[in-house]
This record gives C-alpha cells, sequence and structure tokens, in this order.
C-alpha cells in the first residue's frame, strides 16, 4: 500500500511540476516585468503552499515505502529506494536554489532588465527538477510493479 500511495503522489507532484513548467512560466515570461513581479507578489504564499505541500508529501510517501520496503525485503525495494533518493534531491533543490530566487521574485528583486535571463534560469531548474522527479516516479512505479 505504501508503493502505490508513494507513485500515485510522486505522479502527482510531477503533473503538478510539468503543468508549472508548461503553463505558468510561459505565462510569466509573457508579462511585462512590472506585471510579473505584481503577480508574483500576489501569488507567491499559494505557489509556496500548494508546491511545498504536494513536495513534502511525495517526498515522505516515497521515504515511507522505501523503509517499508527495506524492512520487509520486498522485491521492489531498491526501485523504491531509489525513487526516494530521487525526491529528496527534488526537495533539497528547493533551499538550493528556488527558495532564493523566489524571494527575490516576491519582493521585485531582480532587475527589470535582467528578468528574462533569469526566468530563463529558473525555467532550466525547474525542468531539471522535474527530470529528476520524473525519474522518482519511474522508480516508484518500477517498485510497485516488482513489489506489489
Amino acid at each position: 500500500m505504501t508503493k502505490l500511495l508513494s507513485a500515485a503522489a510522486i505522479g502527482l507532484f510531477v503533473g503538478a511540476m510539468l503543468a508549472e513548467g508548461c503553463v505558468l512560466v510561459p505565462y510569466w515570461r509573457s508579462l511585462a516585468p512590472g506585471d510579473f513581479f505584481a503577480w508574483y507578489a500576489a501569488n507567491d504564499r499559494r505557489l509556496l503552499g500548494f508546491f511545498g505541500s504536494l513536495t513534502a508529501a511525495a517526498a515522505l510517501l516515497a521515504l515511507a515505502a522505501a523503509a517499508v520496503a527495506v524492512w520487509t525485503r520486498s522485491p521492489g525495494r531498491w526501485p523504491a529506494v531509489g525513487a526516494a533518493g530521487l525526491m529528496i534531491v527534488a526537495v533539497l533543490m528547493f533551499p538550493a536554489y528556488f527558495q532564493q530566487a523566489n524571494a527575490r521574485f516576491a519582493a521585485a528583486i531582480t532587475p527589470p532588465a535582467d528578468l528574462p535571463a533569469e526566468l530563463a534560469r529558473w525555467a532550466t531548474w525547474h525542468w531539471v527538477r522535474t527530470a529528476i522527479a520524473g525519474g522518482a516516479l519511474v522508480a516508484a512505479l518500477l517498485a510497485l510493479r516488482r513489489g506489489g
């Protein structure tokens, strides 16, 4: 059951990350700097609440599934451990880059002339994080398949 919950939570996380990358980021890039900063300041807490909760749930369920799989010597234990490890990397990317970048956006600290480059950098980090989470999803599904 923990492997199923883990795979579902990671799948929701990956889906949300794909939506953010395919919908929100292009929208942000289409806005004038002043409009972007106003939008981001108004929605920063919502983004953090939504993605923070989803990220935490996916990571905690991945860790729980890995612990249970190792404890019970499930045939899918190593992919479950891999999924948990990849989710930890995805979580750690937030304080490594996104926390400060998002705070700069919310406070409109980024100079308007630098915003296109900063949004491009943000998008690159986002897609790397999304790929890592996608790898976690593949591993979680493999753990589920191998160990039911």
